[in-house]
């Protein structure tokens, strides 16, 4: 398993006309949380779909803040994904989402678009370091931040089915 420090920002955003973006990368994931592991980190396997092919990848994450974790992830076999699949986190649902990848002044977006909403999406950024400037497409419609703010994070979507009131 490869190790990543991984520095991100979510924000809630209104779905934009994705003529719009430079579109590096169209992805289905269907993204399913597993029991905690050791010292609390949190498990996930996820099915990754892509131009036909699919790929499944395992994830543990330990969060250090709402901005910073450790990220530590590797490619599986579909074999190992069925059986990690019974590990499954008791009462949460998997979570599908379309991730569309897309460049804006030498930033790599990553909007995460959900099949229970036609008007919100979760855009995320990596960035080098926390406090780094953001710079939005003036088409891309920020409703607000939710960095670290649980209502927003995939594994609670995954157990609702939609977005916060």
């Amino acid at each position: 398993m490869a190790e990543n420090l991984e520095i991100e920002r979510k924000f809630l955003v209104k779905i934009p006309d994705l003529s719009n973006l430079n579109v590096k990368r169209k992805i289905n994931i269907l993204q399913t949380y597993l029991q905690n592991g050791e010292n609390g980190s949190q498990r996930r396997v996820r099915r990754i779909t892509e131009n036909d092919s699919v790929k499944y990848f395992y994830t543990e994450k330990i969060f250090y803040s709402p901005v910073v974790r450790n990220e530590l992830e590797s490619e599986i076999s579909s074999d190992e994904y069925n059986r990690l699949i019974s590990e499954k986190l008791t009462g949460n649902a998997s979570v599908e989402k379309c991730r569309i990848c897309f460049d804006y002044e030498n930033q790599l977006f990553e909007m995460d678009i959900y099949p229970f909403s036609d008007k919100f999406a979760v855009l995320e950024l990596e960035l080098e370091n926390s406090e780094q400037n953001i710079f939005f497409p003036e088409y891309v419609d920020v409703v607000k931040e939710v960095t670290g703010v649980d209502e927003y994070s995939n594994v609670t979507l995954a157990k609702t089915g939609k977005f916060p009131d």
